[in-house]
């Protein structure tokens, strides 16, 4: 690569005004996450859209680096568009199988893609918006990003990679994430490892306009960090799971869900105390069965690579379906929204060790 371009803008006007904007500008390719009414959720067909560019650009050496963001300023991305896989299910058709595997094969495309990825995780970030981040370059979130992994809320378990991300958060951090569905801030991200830069979302024009005009000297990775250290952070200051670590790491280090609910209720010290009964509260209206495959699945992936993660929950998901509780906790929480799911167990601790590693065998029950 020549030390440097010209300063004249390369500009290829949007190829998709639909659920996927496409652009090129000063050698960069942009990514927009175009559906900002419902939070920028993922079907197929936007999975397919980013996949098809991602791999034709890999390939561009017009090319240096790729942008992903959410239209909007509430969500970068909440999710996948689980209304329309329940959907597929309940109609005997085979979308959601075809989602999964595209959607991992996206991901996994980001986390090895040759050139440098930003990920402009403003607002929301959730589930497949976790997905699409965690493999890229330049993770960069702001004042208003909520991160998060809250499938077990609905009786499913952290995919898109989950067990790989969560499982290497220092201590039990990506456990208790992974558990209790919570969502984080910009400060905690950058203390967990889950994002690299924090800046102001008013800056986000200001962001645009120099890598428009940016003059590529070094890598494209070293010119785009260039650019992020002269409008970002790499921490906040006092981050809240800070304080909690030592009582995450503690508590969520146990060997089950029974025993990690029993020791939270049982704390009688102060502020620790508030937080623990906040936490027991929300694990009881979760899943149990999704908390308990949660558990074991980030236990394993401690030790798995990249490839094998993935290939593990793709196992998962085809058993998930029909054996766990997802189906379930879309109707009670999308469908129906009558929020009172009947999950098929009434506790975690009618949840037996065997019938978990079942999940991880693929031995029927």
């Amino acid at each position: 690569m020549s030390s440097q371009v010209s300063s004249a803008l390369s500009v290829q006007r949007p190829a998709n005004r639909g659920a996927i904007l496409i652009e090129i500008r000063n050698h960069i390719g942009h990514l927009t996450l175009n559906r900002p009414a419902g939070l920028n959720a993922l079907d197929l067909g936007m999975v397919r859209t980013l996949k098809h560019q991602l791999d034709a650009w890999a390939e561009d050496e017009n090319v240096y680096a790729v942008v992903l963001r959410g239209a909007g300023d509430k969500a970068f991305c909440a999710g996948g568009d689980i209304r329309a896989l329940y959907e597929s299910y309940q109609n005997g058709l085979d979308l959601h199988e075809a989602f999964f595997v595209e959607e991992y094969a996206l991901d996994l495309t980001i986390h090895g893609y040759r050139k440098p990825v930003m990920a402009l995780a403003d607002g929301l970030v959730l589930g497949g918006g976790m997905g699409l981040i965690q493999g890229a370059d330049l993770r960069v979130v702001t004042e208003r990003t909520r991160l998060g992994m809250p499938e077990v809320a609905i009786g499913y378990f952290p995919d898109v990679g989950g067990s790989y991300f969560l499982s290497r958060l220092p201590g039990e951090l990506g456990t208790w994430l992974g558990v209790t569905g919570s969502q984080i801030g910009a400060a905690d991200a950058l203390y967990c490892g889950l994002a690299d830069w924090s800046m102001n979302s008013e800056m986000m024009p200001r962001l645009d306009h120099m890598l428009d005009h940016l003059k590529w000297k070094s890598t494209p990775l070293k010119d785009l960090q260039g650019v992020m250290a002269k409008l970002g952070t790499q921490r906040l200051p006092c981050p809240p799971l800070e304080l909690l670590r030592s009582a995450i790491d503690h508590f969520f280090g146990r060997p089950d869900i029974p025993s990690i609910l029993e020791q939270l209720q049982e704390v009688a010290i102060g502020d620790t105390r508030q937080w623990a009964l906040d936490t027991v509260k929300r694990m009881q209206g979760h899943s149990p069965l999704a908390m308990a495959v949660t558990l074991e699945m980030l236990r394993r992936g401690r030790h798995l690579s990249l490839h094998a993660c993935f290939a593990m929950e793709l196992h998962l998901d085809r058993q998930w379906f029909e054996r766990g509780d997802l189906i379930e906790g879309i109707r009670a929480l999308i469908i129906d929204k009558d929020k009172k799911p009947r999950w098929k167990h009434d506790s975690a601790k009618d949840i037996s060790a065997a019938h978990v590693e079942r999940f991880f065998s693929g031995q029927e029950t």
